[in-house]
């Protein structure tokens, strides 16, 4: 067996997958899933997220629903788990009716209703000053496209070994989708008869493993989707993402985001630019609505890491179609380890 830099890495995904796995030995172990859907008709959306860190106890459950008018119904909760057997945690249930086809979401709990969602920058003061009203989400996502990504392995089935402490995922894949069904936030109903994006990953991870993320999932219909991906970490930059044609992916090879920010640098905006081997695009994106989010981490020794996560429901055109989408901003705050607002 070849043990040298050339062993070949293959990506393999199994319908198995599709549920959840065997935590590995690590305090950090995550297994997540995130969906998301939006109506371009009626700009409005909602996205969905699990994350079980077994090892240390507890899931992180997000919902977060973009009303019209620039409203968000948003909550956050770190349920008690004591185990990995589903995506079930804070009353919102992740389903999976059949691997890389069919999953349901449904959420039964209360969600903090934000006329300014701005205000969630300061979490404690937002779900202080701002009603809680009911929820209830009933949603059926149904593939459009392949799946793209899996696990990187090498060729002859072992692992490649990762370092958990500056893990964000050892395996992760996506797909985009159809999602339809009804979100009711506190008298509203929102009928959601549009398209998103799902992913799943899992293995170590710590928010601050890497320096900053672009993340831009955007679907224009059935047969044209894509997303962009530009990443930085430890100083060195990775762009990526794929492209569905019909009902083929064709995998980014390069892209370029120029975005504009407002005072508090949040995303306003973007022109984005990517080459596959078979065509080029040209996108622009316009930010609808948008919540800043955060996660915090104590390293043990005093030291708090700060990781500022912006999620915009961002409205796309590209080949003269419009669609709907994200735009997620990962930026570290620290101000000993990058600047605050990184141009991308």
């Amino acid at each position: 067996m070849s043990t040298g830099p050339d062993r070949k890495i293959v990506t393999v995904l199994l319908p198995e997958d599709e549920f959840t796995h065997v935590p590995d030995p690590v305090p950090n172990y995550n297994e997540s899933m995130y969906l998301n859907g939006f109506d371009l008709e009626n700009e409005v959306g909602a996205w969905f997220r699990i994350g079980n860190r077994v090892n240390e106890g507890y899931a992180e459950m997000t919902v977060c629903v973009y009303l019209p008018d620039g409203r968000v119904g948003f909550t956050y909760a770190r349920p008690k788990i004591d185990n990995n057997d589903a995506m079930a945690a804070g009353g919102l249930v992740i389903e999976v009716v059949e691997p890389f086809e069919h999953l349901t979401i449904a959420y039964d709990g209360r969600l903090c209703l934000l006329d300014d969602p701005r205000q969630m920058a300061d979490p404690r003061n937002a779900f202080k000053n701002n009603p809680m009203v009911e929820c209830e989400a009933r949603l059926e996502v149904t593939g459009v496209s392949p799946m793209y990504g899996g696990l990187p392995q090498y060729e002859d089935g072992s692992p490649i070994e990762t370092d958990a402490e500056n893990s964000f995922a050892k395996a992760h894949y996506e797909q985009h989708t159809a999602v339809n069904g009804t979100i009711v936030v506190g008298e509203e109903t929102i009928t959601l008869d549009g398209f998103g994006l799902r992913d799943k990953s899992w293995g170590p991870r710590y928010w601050q493993a890497i320096d900053w993320y672009r993340w831009l999932p955007m679907t224009f219909g059935p047969d044209f989707a894509m997303m962009l991906s530009i990443v930085t970490r430890n100083g060195e930059q990775s762009t990526g993402g794929m492209v569905l044609e019909g009902d083929e992916y064709h995998r980014v090879r390069e892209c370029r985001v120029e975005s504009d920010f407002d005072d508090d640098g949040y995303q306003t905006a973007m022109r984005c630019w990517a080459r596959t081997d078979h065509d080029e695009y040209e996108i622009e994106g316009e930010v609808l609505s948008l919540i800043p989010l955060r996660n915090r981490r104590n390293t043990g020794d005093g030291q708090v890491l700060h990781t500022r996560i912006t999620e915009g429901m961002t409205r796309f055109t590209c080949n003269g179609r419009t669609g709907m989408g994200m735009s997620e901003y990962l930026d570290q705050v620290d101000p000993t380890r990058l600047d605050d607002h990184p141009a991308s």
